[in-house]
């Protein structure tokens, strides 16, 4: 087995550019090598003909883990239970089930070199990862928590004395006898671990973790420290598309921006407006905040404590009228059933957590999620979701204070689908108002709402599929699951929606635009020519595997140029799938003001449609 780097490089350190790769003959067959970190885990069916099948695998299917290893990937995942036997129409199935590579284990790597080797599944197929990637999962997998490393040459001036002291006082309000109140600064420091001595070394300084929570802002984004630091605050209240913003904080020079003063700061405005009833602590005294406040606290602070700094986008907090996002740069280290659990933390930044929790803004590890889910249990709201991408790698959570079961949505579903909607059992409902009120339903979103099993949600969302509720995009663990068309479904018809009548403007401006054609009607009803245009553009990504980020976002804008198109549309046109282009490109698009939503006061509605605003050049040669 070839071996790996027997010690993970400096994570604030460059890593060295290897050499240019030979492209591999036979590229890791999709699901196999190497799992993404975004998922729990895959399940693949390879399906052999018995003669096919070679010995040994066809004498003992279960040393297939152990053929796929030899001398060709770094870590072999297989167990003997991971790999099973059946027979289908005759035909032997091998089931291969890959587990998820836990943070010690990857990157998972074919050959020699795993800056060369590393490959990543997203939801259009397998990638090949750059070397940041790799340094990061490299980062990862050492044992030294990454907010932990001493920076050379950065001293107590570095840090913002205002900051050290509303800290303090913090810790004082909470725990006003603590014994490390009584320390000077750099012991105080080096018992939260913002200060460390190396013992082996002698080498003294600040870490990570004391720079980004206590440091001046041109300290901590320094070439010597992390200049990729950021930490952006939006909100976004008005109903007005002009209004980009009704508020944000970001780091624009007015404010020493270290992760403590963002905290401080956007708690405050993410709690403000919440009209909840006041709650009573066990001795019948009106507490202070609720758990929804609790959750919202938790939900930050999390994301600030395992946030990767190294990495692109930043801790990007977002506050709307009907729901917080939170999100961060980096990859869940641990698997997505186990944040599900709770009870299990592995920890990007343990001193920032132990900062955090010194002040009550966090809870002990493997817990947060569950005072996050308590909270908006707590108001019979929707519970929040896990989204993890590739290219950048982030987790987001999204926090929607809307009601499980809408009396709206449910009103909308009747009309929509007549009496048979009133004989689907309980997660059968709640499955179609989630693709109803979010847009899309999958496996792992009905997971996180029911606590059912996997494999029965996958025969619940089928059997949906079947009876004619709902349309499947995607395949295996990529698949979603969205309403389908009023129009296409057959059995307790939808009226057309209000937006859709003669009378409407927004219907007629579409109808303008594209020639008579309609966003809810299919591609194919279309002028031919404005169709065979539409193909024309997008013809690059018809051809190629794989495009460059800037190169789809372009295809996006000039396809929707003049004309709305729902993702279904876009899906179609760019051989790619609907779910990844909604949220690698089509919502980021919207926040950046370059798409326009047909329903702006709907966001999530399954019909939804994108147009591209007019760039600022265009603007300036109409004037």
């Amino acid at each position: 087995m070839p071996s790996s780097t027997t010690s993970p490089p400096d994570p604030f350190r460059p890593f060295p550019k290897p050499s240019t790769p030979t492209p591999l003959r036979n590229p890791p067959p999709p699901n196999s090598f190497q799992p993404s970190p975004r998922e729990t885990a895959l399940r693949t069916t390879f399906t052999l003909s018995s003669r096919s099948l070679s010995s040994p695998w066809s004498a003992n299917p279960l040393q297939v883990g152990k053929g796929l290893h030899r001398g060709k990937v770094s870590a072999n995942l297989l167990s003997d239970s991971d790999v099973t036997e059946t027979s289908l129409k005759g035909r032997k199935v091998l089931s291969i089930h890959v587990p998820r590579a836990n943070r010690r284990q990857r990157p998972v790597y074919i050959g020699q070199n795993p800056l060369t080797g590393t490959f990543r599944r997203n939801y259009e197929g397998d990638y090949h990862c750059s070397e940041q990637e790799v340094g990061r999962m490299l980062a990862d997998r050492g044992d030294e928590p990454a907010d932990s490393v001493i920076l050379e040459d950065f001293r107590l001036e570095d840090l913002h004395e205002a900051s050290v002291q509303q800290y303090r006082q913090r810790f004082s309000s909470r725990t006003p006898d603590h014994p490390w109140l009584s320390e000077d600064l750099q012991e105080f420091l080096t018992k939260l671990g913002g200060w460390r001595r190396d013992r082996r070394t002698g080498l003294e300084g600040l870490t990570v973790a004391g720079l980004l929570m206590f440091g001046k802002v041109d300290a901590i984004r320094s070439v010597e420290a992390i200049p990729e630091y950021h930490v952006d605050y939006r909100e976004r209240l008005s109903d007005d598309p002009a209004v980009r913003w009704t508020d944000r904080l970001t780091v624009d020079g007015t404010w020493e921006a270290n992760v403590f003063q963002f905290y401080q700061r956007v708690i405050q405005r993410l709690s403000a407006d919440l009209k909840l009833p006041f709650q009573l602590d066990e001795g019948l005294v009106r507490r202070g905040e609720t758990v929804v406040h609790e959750a919202i606290r938790e939900a930050l602070a999390n994301s600030l404590i395992h946030a990767d700094y190294r990495g692109e986008g930043g801790v990007v907090v977002e506050k709307y009228r009907d729901r917080f996002e939170v999100s961060n740069p980096g990859t869940l280290l641990v698997s997505f059933d186990q944040v599900l659990k709770g009870g299990i933390s592995e920890c990007r930044n343990k001193s920032l957590q132990t900062m955090f929790l010194m002040i009550g803004a966090a809870e002990k590890a493997g817990s947060g999620i569950d005072k996050i889910r308590q909270g908006w249990q707590s108001q019979h709201w929707r519970l929040p979701s896990i989204q993890e991408t590739t290219q950048p790698s982030r987790v987001r959570l999204v926090m929607p204070m809307v009601s499980l079961m809408p009396e709206e949505a449910l009103e909308e579903l009747r009309q929509r689908f007549g009496s048979k909607f009133g004989r689907l059992s309980e997660d059968e409902v709640q499955a179609v108002v989630t693709a109803l009120v979010e847009g899309q339903v999958s496996n792992s979103r009905m997971r996180e709402i029911t606590n059912k099993h996997a494999a029965d949600l996958t025969k619940t969302l089928q059997a949906l599929v079947r009876k004619g509720f709902l349309q499947q995009a995607g395949q295996k663990r990529g698949a979603t699951y969205r309403l389908t068309d009023p129009e296409t479904h057959r059995g307790g018809r939808l009226t057309v929606d209000s937006s859709h009548k003669e009378g409407d403007s927004s219907h007629k401006a579409d109808s303008t635009h594209n020639g008579g054609w309609d966003p809810s009607q299919r591609l194919e009803d279309m002028d031919p020519e404005t169709l065979e245009e539409l193909k024309r553009i997008a013809l690059p990504a018809q051809t190629s595997g794989r495009l460059q980020p800037e190169e789809t976002r372009r295809l996006i804008s000039e396809l929707c140029g003049g004309r709305f198109l729902t993702v279904a549309h876009l899906g179609e046109l760019l051989n790619r799938n609907p779910a990844g282009l909604r949220m690698r490109f089509l919502t980021p698009m919207v926040e950046e003001g370059l798409l326009r939503l047909r329903y702006p006061d709907r966001p999530n509605r399954p019909d939804q449609a994108y147009t591209a605003e007019p760039s600022a050049e265009a603007a300036d040669a109409d004037d």
